[in-house]
């Protein structure tokens, strides 16, 4: 039985090194160490546990199947982890509920704590503390529909295509919001670095 309490990011990075060379043993070892803590986070976001679970299991199956592109040092391992985990909830709130208000803030608030890597060093922590809060600053200052379809893009992998169909927009309005939100976050980001 894992102490999810007390989970340690570098483990977390061996066993997602692991499920990235199609090691089932590691692959197991990460989901029994990072299940009920993951699995928390979905029912905090969707309430019915049969939703939380089927979202858990969709989860472990994209970590597994994209673990290779796990990069340590962009994210702790439960940040990248947890941010799937959201995007799949979410994903389920829009599938089941077309009329679905997602709270970004409050979630946005729940990743941030889920972020905090015990063993990054203080200027590590620091570092990756200010940058995800500027990220974070910066992707709420984008309009709601503009937010979204930047999240379906980058942190679901989706297509222009698929994020049109999903949330039915015609393909060059899903571009031109893409396109307009890339500038919008970098201008944001740019003033931060000055601040």
């Amino acid at each position: 039985m894992s102490d999810t309490h007390t989970l340690d990011p570098q483990q977390l990075r061996i066993w997602l090194q692991g499920a990235a060379q199609r090691d089932a043993s590691a692959f197991r070892s990460l989901y029994d160490a990072t299940s009920a803590k993951l699995f928390g986070f979905a029912l905090r976001i969707l309430v019915k546990r049969e939703l939380a679970e089927e979202v858990l299991q969709e989860s472990f199956v994209a970590i597994w199947h994209n673990a290779g592109s796990y990069q340590s040092h962009l994210a702790a391992p439960m940040t990248w982890m947890t941010t799937i985990v959201r995007n799949k909830a979410f994903d389920l709130l829009r599938r089941t509920d077309d009329a679905a208000e997602i709270d970004g803030d409050q979630f946005d608030a729940e990743v941030m704590n889920a972020l905090h890597d015990p063993a990054a060093t203080p200027i590590e922590a620091l570092t990756m503390s200010r940058d995800a809060k500027a990220l974070a600053y910066c992707m709420s200052a984008l309009e709601g529909l503009h937010r979204q379809v930047l999240g379906l893009a980058f942190f679901h992998d989706l297509s222009h295509s698929e994020v049109a169909q999903q949330m039915s927009l015609p393909i060059g309005t899903v571009k031109t919001w893409i396109r307009r939100s890339l500038e919008r976050l970098k201008t944001c980001l740019a003033k931060g670095d000055r601040a």
